[in-house]
């Protein structure tokens, strides 16, 4: 069996408080993929974070759209946005990522979403589909061609970040014991792995990673 960590890297996407239980965006079960992710990680060579890390009164945000429910939708420059309650405000707790989570391995931790009129679901672009992160020139610059993704959650942020992730050319793997779902609208979950497998995103269970 080729060497599944060669020329690979680990992101985990958006571990951070408000999105697991207890926080303003709780995501069911978001904490449950702490322990995988400290597994998972030191087996790469290089491993990745991500953190959403928005201003205060975002444009994501339904408080920011005066009449607006959360999970309503708005036109947002343009693009159809998903509003959300408030969360991952830069500087707040909640922000932050989960103090479970065993830093040491990652060599880099990517922040987005910081547009105060743009979101970022993918850890690779913002939702413009055009604004880098500068995640893809970073793996790319270390000869990474392989990547595993974790993290939260499986129906957005890690969805598109596979999408991202296969579309770029990396072969693209997701841990699927390590995602957690929003689960809105209902049967977005089932849907997001629909969307993966037909963009060529594979499926792995974190069991198998640690048996390589």
């Amino acid at each position: 069996m080729p060497d599944r960590f060669a020329e690979a890297a680990f992101v985990l996407v958006d571990v951070q408080n408000d999105f697991c239980p207890g926080g303003a965006l709780a995501v069911p079960g978001g904490d449950e993929v702490v322990a995988i992710a400290n597994a998972l990680a030191p087996r790469f060579p290089l491993s990745v974070a991500t953190q959403d890390w928005h201003p205060a009164g975002h444009a994501s945000f339904a408080s920011s759209h005066p009449g607006s429910a959360v999970y309503d939708s708005a036109d947002v420059g343009g693009i159809r946005q998903v509003l959300w309650p408030d969360h991952c405000v830069q500087g707040t707790k909640g922000a932050e990522l989960r103090a479970d989570l065993d830093l040491r391995p990652y060599r880099l931790v990517i922040r987005k979403g910081a547009n105060p009129g743009l979101d970022s679901y993918s850890a690779f672009f913002e939702n413009d589909r055009i604004t880098p992160t500068g995640l893809r020139g970073y793996l790319q610059g270390l000869g990474v061609k392989r990547v595993y993704l974790a993290g939260l959650a499986t129906d957005y942020c890690v969805l598109f970040s596979s999408l991202d992730a296969a579309r770029l050319g990396f072969d693209t793997w997701v841990v699927s014991d390590a995602v957690r779902a929003v689960g809105v609208p209902a049967g977005s979950e089932k849907a997001a792995f629909q969307v993966m497998e037909s963009a060529g995103v594979r499926l792995v269970s974190s069991a198998e990673l640690l048996r390589s």
